[in-house]
């Protein structure tokens, strides 16, 4: 009887061993589960926030000197007396290409992200399509 009485209680510790690993293996489970839920949360919230409009300033600050760069551009070209005017055109031009290109990010528009080097210019088509585009989107400057 007394054999029967410790085999009981082993197999009793047992089950309470079992019935424990198994609640905090439920428990662990759920808190792995909200972890992920919180995660997914998160995630979706990031991609409306990405997928916002921009904000109105910010579109109208890159409108204005859009503008200001597009009649700079213009008074270079159109002023026969401007000093070293081949220069002056080409840093307005890169310039305006420039912020283009930050219309274009701030629209949603798919451009070439490599910053443009001394010795690379943009593409007249490539700027016509920037431009066009915004123009689509009611961008003017």
């Amino acid at each position: 009887m007394i054999q029967v009485t410790i085999v009981g209680a082993g197999v009793l510790a047992m089950w309470w061993l079992s019935a424990y690993l198994l609640g905090v293996g439920i428990v662990l489970a759920g808190a792995a589960l909200v972890v992920l839920l919180r995660a997914v949360v998160h995630m979706v919230a990031v991609r409306r926030r990405r997928l916002a409009a921009p904000d109105p300033l910010v579109t109208l600050a890159i409108q204005t000197r859009l503008g200001v760069l597009a009649t700079e551009l213009r008074t270079v070209v159109d002023d026969p007396d401007v000093f070293a005017r081949a220069h002056h055109w080409r840093a307005a031009q890169d310039a305006y290409d420039a912020m283009l290109r930050e219309a274009c990010r701030a629209a949603g528009l798919a451009v070439l992200d490599q910053p443009l080097r001394p010795d690379e210019h943009v593409d007249e088509d490539e700027r016509l399509r920037e431009e066009l585009e915004l123009s689509a989107r009611g961008w003017s400057w």
